[in-house]
């Protein structure tokens, strides 16, 4: 069971280089951000963005939100250590959608090496002056003992062939002669196996 927190630590690689994972956005309409999950999902408290102050409901709960880490994709032009990791802020709509995408699934929840794939659809009622509208989102799941079947399992390099040493002379052909039949690919075939059955031998084309 994951346990709630109010404050999500960085790792020691982001905390050592002042780095972190940015964040998923859904730019426009349609936007899709699709992903195998790195790292087990967390629950943190949400905070507000213009003073970063924890959130809470009027009754005093906190508002919290799923953090899900993405390899994705994406990329940032501007950013070239850019891994195409994001992480995830599943709330509100977004919660009740991927929730139904694991319940579709016959999962029981998020785990690593599971992929998530979410959609910006919709754009729903406007209640607060203030703020835009909330995104509507849909989701889909796929549990990782299934993500991993449905892998492609890479195609086994070929072995090489060591290439036969083409009849360098036969005797009774002419130079002219020994190159158009190299030329074809049944006499020169053919020329092969009877160089190496018997030497010296000619075949009869």
């Amino acid at each position: 069971m994951t346990v709630p927190t109010q404050y999500q630590a960085p790792s020691a690689d982001d905390f050592l280089m002042g780095g972190g994972v940015p964040s998923a956005k859904f730019p426009v309409l349609g936007h899709t951000i699709t992903g195998r999950i790195t790292e087990r999902p967390t629950v943190e408290q949400q905070k507000n963005y213009e003073d970063d102050k924890l959130k809470f409901w009027d009754d005093g709960k906190p508002m919290m939100q799923l953090v899900v880490t993405l390899a994705t994709s994406e990329r940032d032009p501007e950013n070239p250590e850019d891994d195409g990791a994001r992480r995830l802020y599943v709330k509100g709509y977004m919660k009740n959608a991927v929730a139904g995408a694991v319940r579709a699934a016959g999962a029981r929840g998020l785990e690593v090496g599971g992929i998530l794939a979410v959609t910006y659809t919709a754009d729903g009622e406007k209640k607060n002056a203030k703020f835009n509208a909330p995104k509507l989102f849909t989701a889909q799941y796929t549990p990782a003992a299934t993500a991993e079947l449905n892998s492609p399992d890479p195609a086994p390099a070929a072995a090489p062939q060591p290439a036969a040493a083409a009849p360098s002379a036969i005797p009774g052909l002419t130079a002219e002669q020994l190159a158009a039949a190299l030329a074809n690919p049944a006499t020169a075939a053919l020329l092969q196996q009877h160089q190496a059955a018997a030497p010296g031998d000619v075949p009869q084309f």
